[in-house]
């Protein structure tokens, strides 16, 4: 499997609500996650980035998903998501830009996109 073939996997996982389970399979031990590349914003390591998703996961009702471009060169991807929620009662759009970096097929580096 490439690196095309497995984001495909991980997008259809957050598309059909498995977050955690696609977590689990593409998301190296030391991987570092960030929400608009801020710099003292790093989550280091799969057990933080565990912690962050699972409450993000049990804390969010989906109205509406969708998937715009999808980039991948290497072991660098990229893929744009709509997406329509409510979290922790308050209801929100976004579209946001996901950016990744892939090592021996799992995901060592993610940072999202967004406004707000």
């Amino acid at each position: 499997m490439d690196n095309r073939e497995r984001l495909n996997d991980l997008i259809n996982g957050l598309l059909t609500g498995r977050l955690m389970e696609v977590f689990e399979t593409y998301y190296a031990d030391d991987v570092v996650m960030n929400e608009n590349a801020d710099p003292a914003g790093d989550r280091v390591g799969k057990d933080a980035n565990r912690q962050y998703e699972a409450y993000f996961a049990a804390n969010a009702e989906w109205h509406d998903a969708r998937i715009g471009a999808v980039i991948v060169d290497g072991d660098h991807s990229a893929y744009e998501m709509y997406m329509d929620l409510t979290f922790m009662g308050n209801r929100m759009q976004r579209t946001q830009v996901a950016v990744q970096t892939w090592r021996d097929g799992k995901i060592v580096r993610e940072v999202f996109y967004y406004k707000g």
